[in-house]
């Protein structure tokens, strides 16, 4: 007996259904495509419990004609080709035949549509594929079409779904794209009763950006019109400021139709290779238009995967187009220097009587005659600044000069070697580290270890002798590793500090899913963050030493690290954020400290074998030994 069996009608239809519905943003995208190719200009998008139960779209476009209703959910059967050569200059967005074959599989689907031509519109319902109805129905021209249900006659699917906030979010995103990709038709998004967006349909791509992404995100865009090759390029790239931590913000679309193409993508990025951070990536909403024969959107029932005839024109394309945008882009800010006269500046000294004393509680000053202030700037040189001020400064005391061919005693305390500062002799050069420099740094219980600090070069690098060797240290790498290794050993609970003012980061629809779904971890990494709706979050707390401009980066950061490694497992993702937290708290790169805080930090350094690669791998310690150093010189 033969091995092949056919399979039955009700079984290939669900598994030609899983090609095309993944998820409810799947079934949003191929109904607003098709109300798309059916001339909508007014679109209404709902949805309810992420739009695992309830999906409605309703459009003013041409409708279906009665007679058509039952043919336009049978598997391939399709208005947009009629042949072969049809495939080679698709202009619609639906070609397939599959959607609505595909949605009525797998839920209950009702369809109320009505033409022009007609007196009266139709109703049909359908459940697992199969026709339950067909009826009058008193309607608009266009068409609506309710899904409910998804997925109840395949359970096994309804496991990989995700939360209904997250099918909402990705659901959003689709309808964001479609908005973006056509501006000049209205769209309505509700969700659960709520409307999040709504365009204007003026066919104005800057409003559709604003509508969907807000001000910030809008105002932060240059235009860009191009053209090469034959093909044209329009629409708009972030200024370099405005770089993000991921590329979910770049928004290619070809012929009208949202792509992802990795091509198009690389060009842009290099395009700002010399204009942002390394590992940070530009924005973009760009249109490409092309003949039709030049694109092949034929390669996967999503219809986002295509290939292009050549793609070394499109690189050149993107490239070039973003490169003169960034070039000659006339909102950057231009520094203006304005010089005034010296005699606006500099004014005579203002008469002793007219000096008022407001330093000393103690003063001779009266409290009956009201204090006199100038209108003008007054520079106070030596010659009018009153002798009868006092500061109350403490008591200053003398500096020793330290002999460098001494070692430093690093055991003394802080408050034994660096009490007070100040000199009464005005020799600021002159400073003494320890009284006793012979005794040795302790390293741990068991151990010693003893160096010599030199000094700092550019304010980056710190020189000590060490072991016989010079040990050069980059002291920012160095403190990030450090910081690094406390949030491990700590499990990030490093202490957090409440912000001034919280501040709200706004995400892309899929960086806010991924932060939204581990809000858990990134708390426990130091942060009091909460989900602030509709694709934002908000922070109220961070680590220690980070600024609020470094907050909004991070976050948008581990966003973007998130939305790209979503199979990361935790403690992967979380050494990922201890990472950030480190490099962005370190002590910078040209950034002045006190000699006896880089001396402290050499001491914990060195105490500390583990301290010797930053976690980007890069040495935080060179050695070079006195052989190294004669051979330079000729000397060996």
């Amino acid at each position: 007996m033969g091995k092949i069996n056919k399979l039955p009608k009700n079984i290939w239809e669900l598994i030609a259904a899983g090609e095309v519905v993944e998820r409810p943003a799947s079934v949003v995208k191929e109904l607003l495509e098709n109300s798309i190719d059916a001339g909508a200009t007014d679109i209404t998008v709902e949805i309810q419990n992420g739009g695992v139960r309830y999906i409605r779209i309703t459009d003013n476009g041409c409708g279906i004609a009665r007679d058509d209703v039952p043919l336009a959910f049978v598997s391939h059967a399709t208005s947009k080709i009629s042949s072969a050569q049809d495939l080679d200059a698709i202009m619609t967005l639906g070609f397939r035949g599959e959607a609505l074959s595909s949605v009525a599989a797998v839920s209950k689907t009702e369809i109320i549509t009505k033409t022009r031509d007609e007196e009266v519109g139709t109703r049909m319902e359908i459940f697992g594929g199969e026709q339950v109805s067909l009826d009058d129905a008193g309607c608009p021209n266009g068409t609506t079409i309710i899904i409910r249900e998804l997925f109840y006659n395949t359970p096994a699917r309804m496991k990989f779904l995700k939360s209904d906030k997250s099918e909402a979010m990705a659901v959003a995103g689709i309808v964001d794209k479609i908005a973006l990709s056509h501006p000049e038709i209205s769209i309505r998004f509700i969700k659960d009763g709520r409307q999040t967006l709504c365009t204007d349909g003026t066919g104005e791509l800057k409003n559709a950006i604003y509508s969907v992404y807000g001000d910030e995100f809008s105002e932060s865009m240059i235009p860009v019109s191009y053209e090469l090759n034959g093909m044209k390029i329009k629409g708009f790239v972030s200024k370099p400021f405005y770089a993000r931590g991921s590329g979910s913000m770049q928004l290619f679309f070809a012929n009208n139709r949202f792509i992802k193409s990795k091509t198009a993508s690389a060009a842009l990025n290099e395009a700002y290779k010399n204009s942002i951070m390394v590992g940070k990536y530009p924005a973009c909403v760009l249109f490409i238009e092309m003949i039709p024969e030049l694109l092949d959107v034929n390669v996967h029932p999503a219809k986002t995967e295509v290939r292009f005839s050549n793609e070394k024109a499109i690189f050149e394309l993107v490239y070039y187009a973003a490169k003169n945008a960034i070039s000659n882009d006339a909102s950057r800010p231009q520094a203006q220097l304005k010089s005034k006269p010296v005699s606006d500046i500099l004014q005579p000294p203002i008469p002793e009587a007219e000096q008022t004393d407001l330093y000393s509680l103690n003063s001779e000053a009266t409290t009956d005659k009201p204090p006199v202030f100038s209108s003008s700037p007054v520079i106070n040189t030596e010659e009018n600044i009153p002798s009868r001020i006092q500061l109350n400064a403490p008591e200053r005391v003398t500096y020793k000069k330290y002999n460098y061919e001494d070692e430093i005693d690093l055991s003394v305390k802080t408050a034994e070697a660096f009490s007070n500062p100040f000199d009464d002799d005005d020799d600021d050069d002159e400073t003494v580290y320890s009284e006793n420099p012979n005794k040795d740094i302790k390293k741990g219980v068991d151990s010693e270890v003893s160096f010599k600090y030199l000094g700092e070069a550019f304010k980056t690098y710190i020189f000590a002798e060490y072991n016989g060797k010079l040990a050069v240290i980059d002291k920012h790498a160095a403190h990030e590793r450090m910081l690094y290794n406390k949030l491990k050993k700590d499990n990030g609970s490093n202490g957090s500090q409440l912000m001034l003012k919280p501040c709200t980061v706004v995400l892309s629809k899929e960086e806010y899913v991924a932060v939204t779904e581990n809000l858990e971890m990134i708390r426990s990494a130091g942060f009091e963050i909460d989900d602030f709706g509709d694709g934002s979050v908000i922070v109220r707390a961070c680590p220690l030493n980070l600024e609020n401009e470094d907050v909004t980066q991070l976050i948008t950061e581990i966003a973007g690290y998130l939305t790209q490694n979503k199979r990361d497992i935790l403690p992967e993702q979380l050494d990922w954020v201890y990472h950030s937290i480190a490099c962005r708290a370190a002590i910078k790169a040209g950034n002045k400290q006190t000699d006896y805080e880089l001396i402290e930090f050499t001491k914990q350094l060195l105490s500390d074998e583990s301290v010797r690669y930053c976690p980007h791998g890069r040495p935080v310690l060179i050695e070079l030994t006195k052989y190294e150093l004669d051979k330079q010189f000729g000397r060996v």
